[in-house]
């Protein structure tokens, strides 16, 4: 019986001394064979954070559902409407919200969706408001909390939030940025 590997033909006989040797053989040439082969493939593209160059985007909230909003800027800071997004790279652009106090909640949420703060382990500690509440303190924080829900709990998630600039009325201090006009649907 014969076989050839890159055509050099190999005896083989029923001992078990040739047919390991042989398959030995077999098995390196096949090795350096694929590693040549691996070579020549095109290798995976993975974004590196300084090479990127940011943009600034301003999304207007007023009249549009809070969701919506959300998940615009989310998808915006964390760089996935880009074709070089790596789930582990900050590769997102900047993304300024402007009139988050007239940010709309679908159905009965302005008044039963509740927002709770840390305990902090001690009984009675816990922290209650609606968000009927959150809007007359601090309207920002709806976006804000909305967002930050959206990116990952991890470093890389607080490192990504920094982007996100929040503001209850019209006027915003990034017009310096030239920032383009991002509409939600």
């Amino acid at each position: 019986m014969r076989f050839f590997v890159n055509k050099t033909e190999f005896p083989f006989d029923t001992s078990r001394e040739t047919f390991t040797l042989a398959a030995l053989i077999l098995t390196r040439r096949l090795v350096a064979t694929h590693r040549a082969f691996l070579k020549n493939l095109m290798k995976t593209f993975s974004a590196k954070a300084e090479d990127m160059n940011r943009q600034w985007w301003v999304i207007d909230a007023k009249d549009k559902v809070l969701g919506q909003v959300a998940v615009a800027a989310a998808n915006l800071i964390r760089g996935k409407t880009r074709p070089t997004f790596t789930p582990h790279v900050d590769t997102g652009d900047f993304v300024v919200v402007i009139n988050a106090d007239k940010v709309r909640v679908t159905g009965k949420k302005e008044t039963q969706k509740i927002y709770t703060s840390k305990r902090g382990g001690f009984i009675g500690n816990q922290k209650v408001e609606t968000v009927e509440k959150v809007r007359q303190r601090r309207p920002e924080l709806l976006v804000h909390r909305a967002v930050k829900g959206m990116v990952p709990h991890n470093r890389l998630g607080n490192a990504i939030i920094t982007k996100l600039k929040v503001y209850a009325g019209e006027e915003h201090p990034h017009v310096a940025q030239n920032p383009k006009a991002f509409s939600v649907a």
